[in-house]
């Protein structure tokens, strides 16, 4: 298995929720095993919030900033003043907006970021995870961009790829996006690659599900996991009506996902979940066989379900 974290790729992909690599395979699709063990281009996961959008609006050329809801298809929320910002949203969350919408640079692309925090301290805990940087934040926010857009002429049509762009700080803004590698372990690779053999073989013996039915596994999934509750087999076949093999198959890939996540690492700030030092939330991986996150569900996620949010 060969990981290139430099190399660029011409993948984009519908402007989708990232998916979860071992989600992928419940309806038979099993590019993601291509995905494992090919070349691709890594970020590091930053748990920050809310998602902030900006860039240049192809239906009528001016410079925007939102959340996710720029995407919308129907409730359309595009703030290209700070009165439309007034008009869609309230609270802390406008606050954030109008910050960026002084600060963040003038751009004719569009890209979406994680909100990090005000500049002025040295430790952010902007949802999950808390952040510490080695000295305190002069500028006036901090935001960790990962994603960047090309819409002919509607968001609502908008194709997401990896961000390749490269960010200096201003006097206004920290841009937080860490340098990222992975750890040459030979002998793991040469592990993944066989692994992912046997997934394959593994995969004609069993019954996916259509869409309908990935959606309620996924959901399955995420109780299980809310609550900490014990992955089993039989309690998972049950609880999705779904083939005992195919929860085994899911397994089996979550447990390649791990063994790449292991490999990964960056050069960012130090990341803490509540006391514990730790590496990361995760990290995203792009190359023309998809775009999926490894993270570790039963901590981060589970995390991310049940502790208190600051914002």
């Amino acid at each position: 298995m060969d990981y290139h974290t430099d190399m660029i790729t011409k993948h984009q992909m519908k402007n989708t929720h990232l998916e979860h690599a071992e989600d992928s395979i419940l309806t038979g699709d099993l590019s993601v095993l291509d995905w494992f063990i090919n070349p691709g281009a890594l970020s590091v996961k930053i748990d920050g919030a809310p998602a902030i959008v900006f860039g240049t609006n192809p239906a009528n050329g001016k410079f925007f900033v939102g959340t996710k809801s720029v995407f919308n298809k129907v409730k359309i929320k595009i703030n290209h003043s700070h009165e439309e910002i007034d008009q869609n949203h309230q609270g802390q969350v406008a606050d954030i907006l109008h910050a960026c919408f002084d600060y963040l640079p003038v751009t004719e692309s569009i890209y979406q970021c994680d909100f990090i925090g005000f500049g002025g301290s040295d430790t952010y805990t902007p949802n999950t995870i808390t952040y510490q940087f080695p000295e305190v934040v002069d500028q006036k926010i901090i935001i960790a961009p990962h994603t960047c857009y090309f819409a002919e002429s509607d968001l609502r049509d908008a194709v997401a790829m990896p961000d390749r762009a490269i960010w200096n700080d201003t006097d206004t803004v920290k841009f937080v996006k860490p340098e990222t590698y992975i750890l040459h372990n030979q002998e793991a690779f040469f592990d993944v690659e066989e692994i992912v053999k046997f997934a394959r073989q593994m995969a004609q013996t069993v019954t996916f599900v259509d869409n309908k039915g990935a959606a309620h596994l996924k959901k399955v999934f995420n109780t299980f996991i809310r609550v900490g509750a014990v992955l089993d087999d039989e309690a998972l076949a049950i609880a999705g009506n779904c083939d005992i093999n195919l929860i085994r198959l899911w397994k089996l890939v979550k447990s390649i996902k791990e063994d790449c996540l292991f490999l990964c690492r960056h050069l960012g700030p130090a990341a803490y979940l509540g006391r514990d030092r730790i590496d990361a939330e995760g990290y995203v991986m792009t190359n023309e066989f998809g775009m999926f996150k490894l993270v570790n569900r039963e901590v981060f996620s589970h995390a991310n379900f049940t502790m208190q949010k600051n914002w």
